[in-house]
C-alpha cells in the first residue's frame, strides 16, 4: 500500500515536471484542449476532464504540437479520427444544421403553441338567438 502511494507520488511529480518544461507549449495544449470535447464525459472539454481518455488525448495533442504540427492540423486529425463530435463548437454544415438551428426551431414552436393556447382560452362572444334578444330587451326595460 505504501509502495503504491510512493509510486503514485513519483508519477505525479514527473507529470508536473513534464508539464512545466515548456510553458508556451502548455498554453497551446490548454487552448486547443479547451476547444475539444471529452469523448467520455461529453459535457466537458478535454482541458476540464480528468477521464483517462482525456489525459491520453491531451498527451497526444502535446506530442503532435511538440513535433511541429499546427493547431489546425491537430484539430483536423482529431476530427478525422473521432468525427465532428469531438469539436466543442461543431462547424455549421449540412450534418450539423439541426444542431445549430434546433434551439431556434424549439423557440418558434414553443411561441406558436403558447399563442394557440392563449387564443383558445379567449371566451367567444355569445351568440344570441332572436328569442333570447327579445327576452333580454324585456328584462332590461
Amino acid at each position: 500500500m505504501i509502495a503504491r502511494l510512493l509510486l503514485l507520488a513519483v508519477l505525479l511529480a514527473s507529470l508536473r515536471a513534464v508539464a512545466s518544461e515548456d510553458p508556451a507549449l502548455d498554453k497551446r495544449v490548454s487552448a486547443l484542449a479547451s476547444e475539444l470535447r471529452c469523448l467520455v464525459c461529453q459535457n466537458q472539454t478535454l482541458a476540464d476532464s480528468n477521464a483517462p481518455l482525456a489525459v491520453d488525448l491531451r498527451n497526444q495533442i502535446r506530442e503532435q504540437l511538440k513535433a511541429g504540427a499546427s493547431e489546425r492540423e491537430v484539430t483536423d486529425y482529431m476530427v478525422a479520427r473521432y468525427g465532428d463530435f469531438v469539436l466543442y463548437r461543431p462547424p455549421f454544415k449540412a450534418t450539423t444544421v439541426l444542431l445549430w438551428a434546433g434551439p431556434f426551431l424549439f423557440l418558434v414552436l414553443g411561441g406558436f403553441v403558447m399563442y394557440r393556447r392563449i387564443t383558445k382560452r379567449a371566451v367567444p362572444e355569445p351568440r344570441l338567438s332572436e328569442a333570447d334578444r327579445e327576452r333580454a330587451a324585456k328584462l332590461l326595460e
